[in-house]
């Protein structure tokens, strides 16, 4: 990167706020200080819908910073960039330097030009003219062309400097985390529940995650295969609490005492219940889950009501109306998929059932469930959390 390099963060859904706009800014501004700690020491601030990251000295790792800025919620699109004076002279010697290997890897170009300091004696159109000419002359080999060009200089006339980069790339998109309030995230070792909590992330919410273990049916290499899946998800939702909690004794005493079509059924309530537990510790408004409907028996309508039925929290469930293809496509995306397909079994798949129960009703799963003492269950269950705090 060059030395003089800084980076122009876009801002996404956030310019669409009314009154508590400045709100969303500060906060996404503070998540894009946090990511860049490890990266160096920058200057961040706001100006006109654009962040600006500029590096304090030599020892700021840009291409890190560019790396994680892209993965912040709530950046639309992220340019590398170059300031000079706000001089045609200047910025058509730093598109000169700056550009020259994209011009020679180019065969046609544009110059596309904003002016937010309306006292630059050139407007946008005469300034992309002037400019285009300039870079005509020392780029003879590369053609102009303002419809469809192989490379487009993007030239920003702005309060102090000018700024010349090329095209920008997509940001991470969604809003600030932190202004969606506060949710848990079951998080299994599959491949649903990561990318549902990466989508609840990306509409600004803070998670905390609950994972169930059932040792000796589950084991360490399968929670360790959770937490990094976490680790992973911390790259865009920032540093997070994962609850771990005990589910052996339940699923042993689901098998002795209910109807084998309804395990799955009272296991997935038990769930519910202890993830709200930890919701209410939490301070949380919300549950989040992988599930889709009726990719598998349990998810079915009928299902999801029945599990749903032990909780008064809202239970969010992005992947609803999404197919297999389209969560692995975007497990892929944000980089848990190699780590969701390890062969570590979770909780999930102890005990299942042969022939599991699609249309249930839920006073019968009710009475299927009254042979066991819930609350003593639950409260055990509770009393054995451990949690971990994962970090990026």
């Amino acid at each position: 990167m060059n030395n003089n390099e800084i980076l122009l963060l876009k801002l996404g859904e956030v310019v669409l706020k009314g009154l508590n706009r400045k709100a969303f800014e500060d906060k996404l501004m503070n998540n894009v200080r946090r990511r860049l700690r490890r990266c160096g020491s920058f200057q961040v601030y706001i100006r006109q819908s654009t962040i600006y990251v500029e590096p304090n000295n030599a020892e700021c790792d840009m291409e890190e910073a560019y790396a994680a800025c892209r993965q912040v919620f709530g950046i639309a699109a992220v340019a590398r960039a170059v300031p000079c004076e706000k001089t045609v002279e200047a910025i058509v010697d730093t598109a000169k330097t700056y550009l020259a290997d994209a011009f020679a890897a180019a065969r046609s170009f544009k110059v596309e030009s904003k002016r937010a300091d309306k006292t630059f004696r050139l407007n946008s159109i005469q300034l992309s003219q002037e400019v285009g000419g300039e870079l005509a002359e020392a780029f003879p080999a590369v053609a102009v062309d303002v419809h469809d060009p192989d490379l487009t200089v993007y030239v920003e006339i702005r309060e102090k400097y000018a700024y010349v980069h090329a095209p920008s790339v997509p940001g991470a998109g969604g809003l600030p985390v932190g202004m969606g309030g506060t949710a848990v995230s079951l998080l299994s070792g599959g491949l649903d529940s990561p990318v549902s909590s990466w989508m609840m992330a990306r509409r600004g919410v803070q998670l905390e995650m609950v994972h169930f273990v059932s040792p000796p049916y589950t084991s360490q290499q399968a929670l360790d295969k959770v937490l990094e899946l976490a680790r992973l998800l911390t790259a865009y939702c920032g540093r997070m609490i994962v609850h771990v909690i005990p589910f052996t004794e339940i699923q042993e005493e689901i098998r002795k005492n209910c109807p084998e079509e309804y395990f799955t059924l009272i296991m997935r309530r038990f769930m519910m219940r202890l993830a709200e537990a930890v919701a209410k510790k939490a301070n949380a408004g919300a549950l989040v889950t992988g599930e889709s409907l009726g990719q598998v028996a349990s998810q079915t309508m009928l299902a999801l009501g029945t599990t749903e039925d032990v909780t008064s929290l809202p239970v969010l469930r992005p992947l609803i109306g999404m197919d297999k293809v389209e969560i692995i496509r975007l497990a892929r995306e944000i980089g848990t998929y190699d780590t969701s397909i390890l062969p570590y079994e979770d909780c999930c798949t102890v005990f299942t059932p042969r022939h599991p129960c699609t249309r249930p009703r839920v006073e019968d799963v009710r009475a299927a469930e009254a042979a066991l003492d819930v609350d003593t269950l639950v409260a055990k269950a509770l009393e054995g959390e451990t949690w971990v705090r994962v970090k990026p």
